[in-house]
């Protein structure tokens, strides 16, 4: 009932379909490719790619939450494959003392001991790039040393949500133990956006450990879930709104594939055929529903959108072509690039 509250802001698009009828779904949906072709850069490393860093203390691409486990691509659900991994995301953890534990100093060290020694590593990596001067692990690694220094100061004033006021925080629903734990990663987005990252990806229902694949009780599995991610993401669009954010800050809300029409028991089976995707703000027209299925839900039969569709829906609205993203040597198919939702887009 909260995110229905915001229904004039939202583009909701009926008939998006994949073709990965397992949980690999939920990688295909990140870079439009199945999980038995292995890694491929995510939408979020092609904007990253396009378009470059806004900060140089935090990282342009942000992954919070639990992604998928390894049945669904692991790590590559947020990766860049052949782009590089500094166009990769970086996880933060916000249920420890510790969010970047390869950038925490070692028990004893002070500041300027930590800074001169990732400054001799530096010369060090740069010494070594003389005779590989094309190595993209390498300059990622240089790169990583720089950023994660600087990270240590950026990222903990991030995450103090404490410093947000109370009414702020009940919009998220961390007044709540339901609603708590999700309200913190929408909020915690809310802030990195603010602070110039690029790209944030939140991730929930994800780890492997099935929390969303309802093939029993699936009333009972949903009403849960539910619950516990309508207020935040409902209070991410209201807070971005109310900031004046939301107009440059394009949310997309998605899941890896729908529920099937027919019962599975008193669940439901996985159903690629066609699931629902909304967009909200950064230039899209808001109280509009696209696409259409049968009665029954089973097929879309109007106006299809493969996977790409909202990669290229995305790129386009953050000022991108995805024919120019190419890499040399590195060809694409047709279907990566997709095609951007042009009735939905303002």
């Amino acid at each position: 009932r909260h995110t229905a509250e915001m229904a004039d802001d939202l583009a909701v698009v009926r008939s998006v379909w994949t073709t990965d009828n397992d949980h690999g779904a939920m990688l295909q949906f990140h870079t439009g490719r199945h999980v038995r072709e292995g890694a491929h850069p995510t939408v979020g490393s092609w904007a990253c790619y396009g378009l470059g860093a806004l900060t140089d203390e935090l990282p342009e691409y942000v992954v919070l939450g639990a992604p998928p486990g390894d049945c669904c691509g692991g790590g590559w659900a947020h990766g860049a494959a052949y782009l590089g991994p500094e166009h990769a995301g970086v996880r933060l953890k916000l249920d420890g003392p510790a969010p970047l534990p390869f950038g925490t100093p070692a028990a004893g060290k002070t500041p300027q001991e930590q800074a001169e020694e990732f400054g001799l590593i530096g010369r060090l990596n740069r010494l070594a790039g003389i005779d590989y001067p094309d190595d993209p692990q390498l300059q990622a690694r240089i790169k990583s040393y720089e950023l994660a220094f600087k990270m240590q100061t950026a990222v903990p004033d991030t995450l103090r949500l404490d410093r947000e006021s109370e009414r702020t925080r009940a919009l998220y629903g961390m007044d709540r133990p339901e609603t708590a734990p999700f309200g913190r990663l929408c909020l915690t987005a809310r802030r990195l956006v603010e602070r110039g990252v690029r790209f944030v990806q939140v991730f929930h229902g994800g780890g492997g450990g099935g929390e969303w694949d309802a093939h029993s009780k699936i009333k009972e599995n949903h009403t849960k879930l539910s619950t516990q991610t309508d207020k935040p993401i409902a209070g991410l669009l209201k807070d971005l709104k109310q900031r004046g954010l939301l107009q440059d800050t394009l949310v997309v809300w998605a899941t890896e594939f729908g529920r099937s029409p027919g019962a599975e028991g008193d669940g439901r089976d996985h159903h690629p055929q066609a699931f629902s995707v909304w967009l909200a703000g950064g230039g899209v027209k808001g109280g509009v529903v696209h696409g259409k299925t049968d009665e029954i839900g089973f097929h879309g039969v109007e106006d299809r959108h493969y996977v790409t569709d909202i990669h290229a829906t995305v790129l386009h609205q953050l000022g991108l072509d995805p024919r120019r993203l190419e890499v040399p040597g590195r060809k694409r198919l047709e279907i990566d690039f997709g095609k951007p939702i042009t009735p939905i887009i303002a």
